[in-house]
């Protein structure tokens, strides 16, 4: 019997911010979602400079150099909210 060996890869690939909800998409096709409330730097942003993004931490991570926020991938996948968020 064959057996397929799933190849898990964590970092970013993209991401993508609506006016409610924060999604981030993984190098292995995983999406994961979050309401935008819980980031509220993000929340605040403009969609421009929400849709300025770059992969940080060698792609574990994602920042928004123009509000200056960070977040861990691993952080979104685990539910965790931003201060105040």
């Amino acid at each position: 019997m064959a057996i397929s060996a799933l190849r898990l890869d964590p970092r970013v690939a993209d991401v993508r911010c609506t006016e409610g909800e924060l999604e981030i998409v993984l190098r292995d096709g995983r999406r994961f979602a979050a309401p935008l409330s819980w980031y509220p730097r993000l929340a605040k942003a403009t969609p421009a400079q929400r849709a300025h993004w770059e992969p940080a931490a060698a792609g574990h991570g994602v920042h928004w150099p123009d509000i200056d926020e960070d977040l861990s991938v691993e952080g979104v996948m685990r539910g965790h909210r931003a201060p105040g968020g």
